[in-house]
C-alpha cells in the first residue's frame, strides 16, 4: 500500500495486510484479590483489592512482575517485524551527538555520544588542544543503569561536584573532584534529592535533601519536607548545617542558588509544584540574615540577575504570562517592584548573557527569542532557523558569544553559536542524525475541545500523504504541571513516519503554553477539561481523514500517563491502542507515596473534601475500569526504580483493566528492571522500549513493517533502471 525508499534502507511501508495478531484474547496471570481492603472517604466505601501490589519488595509483587513480564515478552516475542524494527531504531541511533560547550577556568566542556554508548561522556578541552574524557559515566556500572545526573563548578573552575544516579532513582550521590587532577576531595555525600549544587566560592556549597524513608522503603516512601544544608568542604556530611526547612520552616520543596555576582543567596520555598515563597540573604554583609520577599504560594517568582543593590525579578505575580520587574535589596518587597519586560500575550522564559537580557517567548508552543539591553530596550529579535524550540540563551556577564539549541519535529536538533553583539548566527554542530527533512512536513492546527475552547496541535508526517483514514497515527499529550510541549525532534518518530504514519501532538489546557490561566484550566475540579482536549484532538485527526479508531494510539508518561488512562477509560472505543507511561493512576493514594503529596496543586486530593475525593473518583484510571468492556490494545509501561511516581500505580491499573477487559486485544504490563521515571535511561534500554512500542503499536492495527537491506535495495534500483 505504501511504499518508500528512505536513506540506506528500502523500506516497504506499513501495509494492511500483515500477519494477522492473536484471535483469542491471552490467558492472564492469576492476580490475588484482597476484598478486606476498604477506604471511607466521607463516608464512601471505596474497595482497594490489589493494596498489596503496593509493597514492591514482597515476594508474592515480585512474582507477580516476574509473570507478567514474561506474559508481555512472550506477546513482543511472537511479532515477526520486532527485530527488524529494533535493527532500524539501532541504525538511526547510531551517530555522534553533542551537547552545546561550556568553559569552566582554563577549559572548554562538553557532552559527546559516539552514537549507541548508553551513557553520554563528558569531555573537556584546553584551548586548541585535542579533546580528553573527564567524565565517562559508562565506567559508572557494568550495565549503563548509573548515570551522571548534574555537574555544578565552581566559578574559577578549580573544583566540581557531580551527582550520579543508580538505577534511574531520584535519590542522588555527590562525589567532588579538584578539576585538574581529577582528584577525589571527600567521603562522597549519599541520599540527596531534587536538589542543584550551589558553591558559595571554593569553600562549599548548598543542597537540599529530605530525611530518606526507612530501609526498604526508599523507592515508595513518602518524602515530606526538604531542607537546605550547606556542605564545608572537608567536613563531615553529617556536619552539614541546616540553613533553611526543618521544623522552623517545614516546606516540600526548597532551593537555594546564588545570583552571578555571589552577592546574594535566593531561597526558594514551596509546598506544591506551583507557587512558591521567596527569600534573599545579602552575604555582603557577615551580620545579614535571610529575609523574606514573598510569604505566599500563589505565583512562581525567582530573582535572575543582580546589579550591585539592584534585583530583576521573574514573577507571575499580576501577569500570568510572566515578566521581569526590578526592585533593591533595601525594600525589596512587591510594593516596591518596578516593571522592567512586561507581560506580553505569549508566555516568558528569561535568561542572561553578555549583559542582555534574553526573552524567549512561547508563541503557539513555539520560540520567539528578542534581546534586551541592560536598561529594558529591545535591541532585536533573534533570527531562528525556522518555526520550533529554541533554548540556552544564558551565560556569564563577560560573555560575547553564547550557545543555544534550535529543534522541531522535523528539524534535528541543532546547536549554534551566537554572536551577542552582531546578533549573527553561525551552525556550531549539526546533528548526524539519517533524517532528511525536505520529505516531511509539520504544521499546527486548532481544534475546538468539548466546551468551545481552542487548542493547538502540530501534526508531522512524510510529504504527499493521502488523508483516507488509513494512517497508523500516534497522538501524544501531556497537560499538566504548567509544562509546555514544544517541537522536539525524536528519533524514535522516524521509523513511525517512514512507514506511512502521522504523529500529533496536542497542547493541552494544563500546560504551560498560554500561562497560568491555562495550566490553571486543566487543575483540580477542571481536570476534566484535559481529558476532553485529548479526546477532542483524537475525534479530529480522525474526523480529518488522518487516520480512524482502528489506526489510532495514543501515548502519554508520568501526568501524561493519568491523561492516557482516564481518557482511555472514558472513550475506549476511540483509539485502537494506549501506551501509558509510568502513570499516575490511583488518584485517590497518589499522594501517599515518595513526593505525591507536592502535586496537589494540580489534582487536589482525596482527603481534602468530600467534593475533591468525588472529583478523583470520578476519573481515576484505577477505579474505573468497567468489567465486560472492550479496551484498546494496551501496553502499561513502568520501571521498579521509579520512585517518583510509584510503579504500583501501574501494577494496580494493569491488575484492574485485565480483570475487567473482554475481547482479543492484550492488556499488557511492561516493567523495565533497574530504571526509573526515564531520565539517564541507558541507550540500548531506550532503543528496546521504543522497538516494542512501536511492534506492538503496527502489529495491533493490523499493519506490518519490513526493512530490506541497503546492498538489496540498491540491486532492486538498479534492475528497475535497466528495465
Amino acid at each position: 500500500m505504501r511504499r518508500s525508499l528512505f536513506f540506506a534502507a528500502a523500506l516497504l511501508g506499513a501495509c494492511s495486510s500483515p500477519e494477522e495478531p492473536m484471535e483469542e484474547g491471552l490467558a492472564y496471570p492469576d492476580t490475588r484479590k484482597d476484598t478486606t481492603v476498604m477506604d471511607e472517604y466521607f463516608g464512601t466505601s471505596v474497595a482497594d483489592p490489589y493494596r498489596w501490589l503496593e509493597d514492591d519488595l514482597s515476594d508474592e509483587t515480585g512474582a507477580w512482575v516476574k509473570a507478567q513480564n514474561e506474559l508481555t515478552f512472550g506477546y513482543l516475542d511472537q511479532i515477526p517485524f520486532r527485530d527488524q524494527i529494533k535493527d532500524r531504531l539501532t541504525e538511526l541511533w547510531n551517530y555522534e551527538k553533542f551537547s552545546a560547550p561550556s568553559i569552566k577556568g582554563d577549559y572548554t566542556y562538553f557532552y559527546k555520544n559516539d552514537g549507541l554508548q548508553n551513557q553520554s561522556i563528558m569531555y573537556r578541552q584546553k584551548g586548541e588542544g585535542e579533546p580528553e574524557i573527564f567524565l565517562n559515566p559508562n565506567d559508572f556500572s557494568a550495565d549503563g543503569t548509573t548515570s551522571l545526573a548534574g555537574v555544578s563548578f565552581t566559578k574559577d573552575g578549580s573544583k566540581l561536584a557531580f551527582q550520579i544516579s543508580e538505577g534511574g532513582s531520584d535519590w542522588r550521590k555527590v562525589i567532588v573532584m579538584d578539576a585538574e587532577s581529577k582528584k577525589i576531595l571527600e567521603d562522597t555525600l549519599i541520599d540527596i534529592k531534587f536538589s542543584g549544587i550551589s558553591w558559595k566560592g571554593n569553600d562549599g556549597f548548598y543542597y537540599s535533601s529530605y530525611d530518606k524513608p526507612k530501609e526498604g522503603s526508599e523507592l515508595s516512601g513518602l518524602t515530606q519536607f526538604h531542607k537546605l544544608f550547606y556542605h564545608q568542604l572537608g567536613a563531615s556530611q553529617a556536619d552539614d548545617q541546616l540553613v533553611f526547612g526543618g521544623d522552623a520552616t517545614p516546606r516540600r520543596y526548597i532551593g537555594g542558588g546564588f545570583t552571578e555576582d555571589g552577592n546574594y543567596l535566593i531561597i526558594s520555598a514551596a509546598t506544591s509544584t506551583t507557587g512558591n515563597e521567596l527569600y534573599i540573604q545579602d552575604l555582603r554583609s557577615e551580620a545579614s540574615t535571610i529575609v523574606q520577599i514573598i510569604d505566599n504560594f500563589d505565583n512562581d517568582h525567582w530573582v535572575i540577575h543582580s546589579e550591585g543593590d539592584m534585583l530583576f525579578v521573574k514573577t507571575n505575580m499580576d501577569a500570568p504570562n510572566g515578566k521581569v520587574v526590578t526592585t533593591t535589596i533595601q525594600d525589596p518587597m512587591p510594593a516596591t517592584w518596578v516593571d522592567f519586560i512586561e507581560e506580553t500575550e505569549n508566555v516568558l522564559r528569561v535568561g542572561t548573557a553578555g549583559n542582555k537580557f534574553f526573552a524567549n517567548y512561547l508563541k503557539d508552543a513555539t520560540s520567539m527569542v528578542l534581546q534586551i539591553n541592560a536598561d529594558g530596550s529591545l535591541e532585536r529579535e533573534i533570527e531562528l532557523p525556522g518555526v520550533g524550540s529554541a533554548g540556552g540563551f544564558g551565560g556569564k556577564l563577560e560573555d560575547t558569544e553564547l550557545y543555544y539549541s534550535f529543534t522541531s519535529y522535523v528539524y534535528p536538533p541543532t546547536i549554534f553559536k551566537y554572536n551577542i553583539a552582531t546578533g549573527e548566527s553561525e551552525v556550531y554542530k549539526k546533528s548526524g542524525v539519517k533524517f532528511d527533512p525536505t520529505q516531511f512536513e509539520s504544521k499546527q492546527v486548532f481544534y475546538t475541545s468539548k466546551d468551545g475552547t481552542k487548542v493547538p496541535m502540530i501534526i508531522t508526517h512524510k510529504k504527499g500523504l493521502e488523508l483516507d483514514g488509513t494512517n497508523p497515527t500516534m497522538l501524544y499529550g501531556y497537560g499538566g504541571f504548567n509544562i509546555s510541549l514544544t517541537p522536539n525532534f525524536s528519533t524514535s518518530n522516524i521509523v513511525l513516519m517512514e512507514n506511512g504514519g502521522v504523529f500529533a501532538v496536542a497542547n493541552l489546557r494544563g500546560g504551560g503554553e498560554y500561562g497560568e490561566k491555562w495550566h490553571s484550566a486543566g487543575t483540580k475540579t477542571q481536570k476534566q477539561n484535559v481529558f476532553d482536549d485529548f479526546i477532542a484532538a483524537a475525534e479530529w485527526l480522525i474526523a480529518n481523514k488522518y487516520t480512524s479508531s482502528e489506526k489510532l494510539a495514543v501515548a502519554g508518561g508520568s501526568n501524561g500517563g493519568l491523561l492516557v488512562g482516564a481518557t482511555m477509560t472514558q472513550r475506549p472505543e476511540l483509539m485502537k491502542v494506549a501506551f501509558p507511561a509510568v502513570g499516575v493512576l490511583d488518584m485517590l493514594r497518589y499522594h501517599k507515596f515518595t513526593s505525591g503529596a507536592g502535586w496537589t496543586y494540580d489534582y487536589g486530593n482525596s482527603d481534602e473534601s468530600e467534593e475533591m475525593f468525588k472529583y478523583l473518583l470520578g476519573y481515576s484510571p484505577v477505579h474505573n475500569t468497567k468489567s465486560g468492556t472492550h479496551y484498546p490494545a494496551t501496553m502499561v509501561t513502568t520501571a521498579d526504580h521509579d520512585d517518583r511516581v510509584v510503579p504500583a500505580h501501574s501494577f494496580k491499573f494493569a491488575s484492574a483493566l485485565q480483570e475487567a477487559h473482554e475481547g482479543a486485544n492484550p492488556v499488557l504490563i511492561r516493567v523495565d528492571v533497574k530504571a526509573g521515571h526515564g531520565a539517564g535511561k541507558p541507550t540500548s534500554m531506550i532503543i528496546q522500549e521504543q522497538a516494542d512500542k512501536w511492534s506492538f503499536m503496527f502489529y495491533n492495527m493490523g499493519e506490518t513493517v519490513s526493512y530490506k537491506a541497503e546492498e538489496s535495495a540498491a540491486e532492486e534500483s538498479t534492475s528497475e533502471e535497466s528495465h
